[in-house]
């Protein structure tokens, strides 16, 4: 309407049809523009040319190593739609999601990762850029010392998007006592002598560290992982002082287990139906062999690792990667699983190549399932 003011009165007059019909599209475009400028809007069918079917948009949260863009260049689904890969790390997104909307979910993206590439032939992605992932793999841990991605998390898993590993899984592996009590399941179920656990004291707080087992023992604080958050404690006495100190994190939990004197550590991995075993002598003296020098060789996976492998993919509806740590003791040679990594398992450097491709294989098959 049309304000025409008379004196101190205002007589609103109507407004022609056209006129209000043209401020509405001039209105439209200059948002579009200004909402345009600096980003990109990945996943809408402004992606696709005319008479294109629209690709599918593929979220890689892998910040540290590996080129996604490139290894999957030119793939496409069975249904003949191409996947645009937008390779990036939890510290550099945003998660929004809104049932009420048709583009629901939605990905900021402030920054790619490091070692992701633009293909050639492809657009580069302008940045920031709004995503809408139609999949996601996820190959860093969620949470760090430095950090906590699980509202991210949380984010992703109220779209309910296809993702590998699923992200039930993921969200159960961010708490480590979780994962450790489904191991000690698996050892009742299956028997000591085809699952060996490390035996292990859970305590909700300071209050309730009641650890009475053999010494020396060894605490992991929280979700400990990566040998952040751990502690050799030699007696009685030192529990106490470690006793002292978590009693300046309220809230905290922590376990106990007791320390074994290593020769090698094992490591056992599956990718899909693929599996890798590998054993790692320390050479540094340290008594966490994963934040040392160490000799990692690769040996034979025979049947026993491989039931290990098997049996702990069936945890929380099915893990497609993992890694089976085990340790083997000093002059008994006794094995004695410490504990299962999921979808963030690292590769051996002189394997990645090949065991990216078995990954490769088994996110199309789980795109294919989820999407076509």
């Amino acid at each position: 309407q049309d304000h025409c003011c008379v004196g101190s009165r205002c007589h609103s007059q109507p407004k022609g049809l056209a006129t209000w019909q043209l401020e509405r599209v001039a209105h439209a475009e200059m948002l579009r523009t200004l909402f345009s400028r600096g980003s990109e809007s990945v996943g809408s069918s402004s992606q696709a040319g005319v008479g294109e079917v629209k690709p599918v948009t593929l979220l890689v949260i892998q910040d540290d190593d590996y080129d996604w863009p490139t290894l999957l260049q030119g793939v496409q689904l069975r249904d003949g739609r191409r996947i645009r890969v937008v390779q990036t790390g939890w510290a550099a997104i945003g998660v929004h999601v809104s049932t009420y909307s048709s583009a629901q979910l939605c990905v900021e993206v402030k920054r790619l990762a490091k070692s992701a590439s633009t293909p050639e032939g492809t657009t580069p992605l302008r940045l920031p850029a709004t995503v809408q992932p139609d999949f996601v793999m996820v190959r860093n841990e969620v949470q760090t010392p430095n950090f906590n991605g699980k509202g991210l998390l949380d984010g992703l898993l109220f779209a309910d998007v296809p993702a590998m590993n699923s992200l039930q899984s993921i969200l159960l592996f961010c708490e480590r006592p979780v994962v450790a009590g489904q191991l000690q399941k698996l050892q009742r179920r299956l028997g000591q002598d085809v699952f060996p656990v490390v035996d292990q004291h859970y305590a909700s707080s300071s209050n309730c560290l009641m650890y009475g087992y053999t010494f020396p023992a060894v605490v992991k604080v929280g979700s400990a992982h990566a040998g952040a958050g751990k502690m050799k404690i030699t007696d009685h006495r030192q529990m106490s002082d470690f006793r002292s100190v978590l009693q300046m994190m309220p809230g905290e939990h922590c376990t106990v287990e007791p320390f074994i004197v290593g020769e090698a550590d094992l490591r056992i991995q599956k990718i899909g139906s693929h599996y890798r075993a590998f054993r790692r002598m320390d050479v540094s003296g340290e008594w966490k062999t994963n934040t040392g020098t160490a000799v990692m060789d690769q040996i034979e996976c025979n049947e026993r690792y491989q039931r290990w492998a098997d049996e702990a993919s069936q945890l929380f509806g099915g893990l497609d990667i993992l890694t089976v740590d085990a340790i083997v003791e000093e002059g008994t040679g006794r094995e004695v699983i410490l504990e299962i990594n999921g979808t963030s398992s690292g590769l051996h450097p002189d394997c990645a190549a090949e065991d990216n491709q078995h990954i490769l294989e088994l996110l199309l098959d789980r795109m294919n399932s989820a999407l076509c």
